[in-house]
């Protein structure tokens, strides 16, 4: 597939992501029963993942979006920027943030220090993808659907330059 100025080659079908996203909602609806958790949807890389993992979910729930960007073209700039805040009341709510990957780990590390200042019930973290190899920051990812080397890649939500994202498989950049 190209993108812009760049190759890249399937690397996760969507069959594959569809079977984790499954197993992930399963493990939330199991640990949540009896509650009703606030998701919050970090766009715009999780709403493709979002939107399949709530069809999921089978709890009482309410989905909610916020924007943080730390990214530009294919590199994390290192730095967090808040773009669109929070709209939802989260005190004393179970709180499940999706992502769509974690690899620094530096904008969930935001995030979370953003919202425990709301005094929810508790937080946990659920991601499409995790980059354990480039995480620099300690956070807790309670769920994830998969850990992939430290490629770039996109695809499923992903972009490359606000382009690619809209594919149900998800490429990694060819070298």
């Amino acid at each position: 597939m190209h993108v812009k100025d760049k190759d890249f080659r399937i690397s996760i079908p969507e069959a594959q992501i569809r079977e984790q996203v499954k197993r992930v909602a399963m493990e939330i609806n199991r640990d949540y029963a009896g509650q009703e958790p606030v998701f919050l949807a970090v766009l715009n890389g999780a709403f493709i993942f979002a939107a399949d993992l709530l069809r999921e979910i089978t709890l009482p729930c309410e989905i909610s979006f916020v924007k943080m960007a730390s990214y530009d073209g294919e590199h994390s700039t290192g730095k967090v920027r808040d773009l669109i805040g929070l709209d939802s009341n989260i005190t004393d709510r179970p709180v499940i943030i999706i992502e769509d990957i974690v690899d620094t780990g530096l904008t969930m590390a935001h995030m979370l220090d953003t919202l425990r200042k709301q005094k929810p019930k508790s937080i946990d973290i659920c991601t499409l993808l995790l980059k354990p190899d480039k995480l620099c920051v300690d956070i807790d990812v309670r769920y994830r659907c998969l850990e992939i080397p430290n490629d770039f890649i996109v695809g499923y939500g992903l972009d490359y330059n606000q382009q690619g994202r809209n594919t149900r498989d998800i490429y990694t950049l060819q070298s």
